[in-house]
């Protein structure tokens, strides 16, 4: 059984207005899963609806086989929750927050918690009003996984965090999963991130998924073409073309991301894009997440 199994999802804001439009995922036990997509493609709905915190108008969401708005208690007990915007009660201490979740979840672990209280330099007598925007989250982060969560749910839980910041929270996540073999959901627009601890991507764009693959089929079969002398003649070529991603003209030059091997990508191109010299190359994660950001199919 999947721990987590979205189907048909279909989410609007504004009447005809989809912000989620018929969104299938699953995830397995140990996965971490990569969740791209530009400001408002639906990140954060999807991971809302996941955890039961919105309502779907369309299609269906299970939870460890169940309806988080149907067993809130029983769902969201195993599975843990860090967002960028989320908010502790500011008048109170760390170990006040701990305790108080600590009643919440059964399976909540003393050693754990002792563990990252050190490691985050917190004596747990500090007021969470007084704390930084990165302190509060990293008290954020002990009070998800230190229950042992099967999921973990993280949406851009890095964000404004320096560099060794980041990385000090991807070790205690990275860490988490190896002991625990949880599956993890995060959002990011960090692609560093995304390459270090992802081994699968799904990729939303205007509320749809473009792509749900392992990272490592992603890095072989995305193929960035460009080409010199490009007309929108040659643009609306390209978009023709079978497994294209997304294509663009950026100072005259012709830019696309096509799927397939580099074989395959070669023997699809017109004889009008020929006549410009493409070039096939592989792409970076960050190369390819702006191509699909800047381009469209």
């Amino acid at each position: 059984m999947s721990i987590l199994e979205l189907n048909g999802i279909l989410r609007s804001y504004e009447r005809g207005i989809p912000v989620l439009e018929n969104v299938d995922l699953s995830i397995e036990a140990g996965e971490v899963v990569g969740l791209l997509g530009e400001n408002g493609a639906g990140k954060t709905t999807l991971i809302k609806i996941a955890l039961g915190l919105l309502h779907p108008q369309e299609g269906t969401v299970r939870l460890f086989g169940k309806d988080p708005t149907v067993h809130p208690v029983a769902t969201k007990r195993r599975v843990g929750y860090v967002s960028e915007n989320q908010v502790l009660p500011p008048q109170l201490r760390i170990i006040d927050v701990l305790a108080m979740h600590r009643e919440l979840f059964s399976s909540w672990d003393e050693a754990v918690e002792l563990d990252l209280l050190d490691r985050f330099e917190f004596t747990g007598r500090e007021r969470i009003g007084k704390l930084s925007k990165g302190q509060a989250r990293r008290v954020a982060v002990i009070c998800a996984i230190t229950h042992r969560p099967e999921l973990l749910l993280l949406d851009e839980p890095a964000g404004g965090f320096d560099p060794a910041a980041r990385r000090e929270f991807l070790e205690v996540a990275l860490q988490f999963l190896a002991n625990e073999g949880s599956a993890i959901l995060f959002s990011s627009h960090q692609m560093n991130d995304v390459e270090r601890i992802a081994s699968r991507i799904c990729m939303l764009r205007r509320g749809q998924k473009i792509i749900d693959q392992s990272l490592d089929s992603l890095q072989e079969s995305a193929i960035l073409v460009t080409a010199g002398g490009g007309t929108t003649a040659h643009l609306q070529s390209m978009r023709d073309i079978q497994g294209c991603l997304s294509a663009r003209l950026s100072n005259g030059e012709l830019r696309s991301v096509i799927m397939g091997s580099r074989l395959e990508v070669d023997q699809r191109l017109t004889s009008a894009i020929r006549e410009n010299e493409p070039r096939l190359s592989a792409i970076s994660l960050e190369e390819l997440f702006i191509e699909l950001v800047e381009g469209r199919p």
